[in-house]
């Protein structure tokens, strides 16, 4: 069977927020006359899949994507889940943290669980449907909550939610019409990614070459033998940030005249280690208890997922989060050339080795440990020269990263125009027979 789009005949004013129009040959129908909520409890001592909802990917089990921390201490008690059932994290439906499950399992009471009410419906489609940039509007609009990091989406709300309703066979082919598309769009994506990470390799062989093994007068690799070995407490000097509740970010939320930006682990590029400064989070100068990491310096991400990952040269001076270390030198080493020796394989070597569990399920490494990490230091000249020469390396590779990088958001972009137009009726999906 081939698949191909086309419009409808004719439309009608819609009750639903989700288009002005849809197709004259829908209903509409609330989401709880489709679905109902699910809390069946696992029993005691099971050993049942543990599923989570990612951002982007969907619902799948944990141990495939954490490799560490990947099994709940227990999961007595935790909603059981069936394959087909649709997966909404209250906190971040608005967000878009809606899926759809293909396996059978268990996962945290923080989530809902939404099973269909009539086998005439096809949860693909909806799960199509609550993911696209219209039902994160619509699902923010019903949401609860003094402020964006409180806003939760409880069932009475979503469940009054009207939604359109085509007949399952047009469900059925609109969810296999999206699934072809964007799979054709992801095994693209895919592809540029993968050329992203042939640069960020060879990006890391530049920085190993020269930080580690030198330059001789003509740029070219060269020995290292008269080099000296530092501790890094030595040569820098290093600090933590300081985390903000939800409260001090909303307080933080305008900018003020005078003020700096709070950078996060989520505003640091993990493949450019560009950082965003205008996420919408500035302090105050009057607020003097916060750490500001001086222009610069290099911030590298200590905890959590990013640990030892994430790292920045940042070139104006900001605050910085808790799970943020500022490297700053003290005279003794060209802060550009420290940047880059965190950024070689012998450092991110030590760092994962030195990882340990801090909590549950996450990981980091303790300042103190990195400070007495050694490091090969040539003279402040030689440092220069080995800094300017990978920073214009660097560039030239950053920017081709760059391009990649808007490529996928087109293609990203494409995806999700392809999934509204065909869930919201803007698109009449056909299914034709194959010609022999």
């Amino acid at each position: 069977m081939k698949l191909h789009s086309e419009t409808y005949d004719s439309y009608k004013n819609a009750e639903g927020e989700w288009s002005e129009t849809i197709p004259s040959v829908w209903q509409e129908k609330r989401v709880k006359d489709l679905f109902r909520l699910v809390t069946d409890a696992a029993p005691a001592d099971n050993d049942y899949e543990l599923l989570s909802l990612y951002a982007g990917i969907g619902v799948k089990p944990r141990k495939d994507l954490e490799a560490r921390g990947n099994k709940a201490s227990s999961t007595d008690g935790y909603w059981i889940v069936r394959k087909n059932d649709i997966v909404v994290n209250k906190l971040l439906a608005w967000m878009g943290a809606v899926g759809l499950s293909e396996y059978d399992g268990v996962t945290s009471p923080a989530y809902d669980v939404l099973r269909q009410v009539s086998k005439d419906i096809d949860p693909r489609y909806f799960a199509y449907l609550f993911r696209t940039e219209i039902a994160k509007k619509i699902f923010r609009k019903n949401s609860r909550g003094i402020m964006d990091m409180r806003l939760r989406l409880y069932f009475d709300k979503l469940g009054a939610i009207t939604v359109p309703l085509p007949s399952l066979q047009e469900q059925i082919s609109i969810a296999n019409y999206i699934d072809l598309k964007t799979g054709q769009i992801d095994r693209k994506i895919v592809l540029l990614k993968e050329k992203i990470k042939i640069y960020s390799q060879l990006k890391l062989s530049f920085i190993n070459e020269s930080i580690l093994n030198g330059l001789n007068e003509n740029n070219h690799f060269s020995s290292s033998i008269d080099w000296e070995v530092k501790r890094i407490k030595d040569i820098a000097y290093l600090s933590t940030g300081d985390s903000l509740s939800p409260e001090l970010k909303e307080k933080f939320s305008i900018k003020e005249p005078n003020s700096t930006p709070y950078v996060s682990t989520k505003d640091i590029d993990q493949s450019t280690g560009i950082v965003d400064t205008k996420n919408g989070i500035y302090i105050p100068h009057s607020e003097t208890k916060y750490r500001r990491a001086p222009k610069n310096s290099s911030l590298l991400c200590i905890e959590g997922a990013s640990a030892g990952k994430k790292i920045s040269f940042i070139d104006e001076e900001v605050c910085y989060v808790n799970k943020l270390m500022c490297f700053y030198n003290n005279n003794k080493v060209d802060p550009l050339y420290l940047h880059y020796y965190l950024s070689t394989t012998r450092f991110k070597d030590l760092f994962n080795a030195s990882l340990k569990g801090l909590r549950d399920g996450y990981w980091g490494v303790a300042g103190p440990e990195i400070s007495r990490f050694e490091m090969p230091l040539p003279s402040l000249d030689e440092q220069h020269r080995i800094a300017n020469f990978l920073k214009i390396k660097i560039k030239s590779i950053n920017d081709l990263i760059a391009k990649v990088t808007e490529e996928i958001d087109l293609y990203s972009n494409l995806r999700n125009a392809f999934i509204t137009d065909a869930t919201t009726g803007k698109v009449k999906v056909i299914m034709e027979p194959d010609i022999a």
